[in-house]
């Protein structure tokens, strides 16, 4: 009896899987505006989309139609998008929630634990590395986590869930602010190390007044009003 054909050799898997074209482009853009390659007032169109990201046109507009709702961009038929700027109102907006949040938490995370310290520690010369590499995407991210985890370990659920929706806004206005303002991200880091030295200290009211100068200089920043 003749013997079998061995079988034919399978090529190996990759264990990691191209996302989704539509989740690909959605990420692609959200990125470019949340670090201002894509500024407030670029048309973006499906065309160009399409060839940047290597996909066609449908997920593109897919991708599109979600970051709409997000409030990221705004749809104009037969043209294209636009990125939307940063609004006045959307920076008041943001800086009194941010201040009604992180002024609460600096008082609840007291006494702090020192898995709280040492996190805090981390971020903080992870913010100072990223900083003398002069990636500014990259120090907001440290500068907005090092908030969050003030957040988390306030103990408060339903706040860190609202916290969570500030991200985008947070992250897109901290660029600018470093752009405009290149002395500021020195200043971040001094007031950082503030906040974790009243932290560390045991002083609620010392931490939630140094929350209180930082958070309230975005808006006067953003704005253009630095004095």
């Amino acid at each position: 009896m003749p013997a079998a054909a061995p079988a034919p050799v399978q090529p190996p898997r990759s264990s990691l899987k191209q996302p989704p074209a539509a989740e690909r482009v959605y990420a692609h853009i959200k990125e470019a505006v949340l670090d201002r390659r894509y500024e407030g007032g670029t048309l973006l169109t499906e065309g160009g989309l399409a060839d940047a990201v290597g996909v066609s046109r449908t997920p593109v507009r897919e991708a599109l139609l979600r970051l709409e709702v997000e409030g990221l961009i705004k749809l104009y038929p037969k043209k294209g998008a636009l990125v939307l700027a940063v609004s006045a109102q959307e920076i008041r907006d943001v800086v009194e929630t941010r201040l009604l949040v992180e002024e609460f938490a600096a008082r609840k995370a007291v006494p702090a634990s020192p898995q709280l310290i040492a996190r805090l520690e981390q971020l903080l010369e992870e913010q100072r590395q990223t900083a003398e590499a002069g990636d500014l995407a990259a120090v907001a991210v440290k500068d907005r986590c090092f908030h969050a985890e003030i957040v988390k370990h306030a103990g408060n659920e339903i706040l860190s869930r609202l916290y969570d929706q500030l991200r985008d806004r947070q992250l897109r206005m901290g660029v600018a602010v470093m752009e405009a303002h290149p002395g500021r991200i020195e200043a971040n880091i001094t007031e950082h190390g503030e906040l974790l030295e009243a932290l560390r200290a045991g002083d609620a009211e010392g931490a939630a007044q140094v929350v209180r100068r930082h958070v309230s200089r975005v808006r006067v920043l953003v704005r253009g009003e630095d004095r």
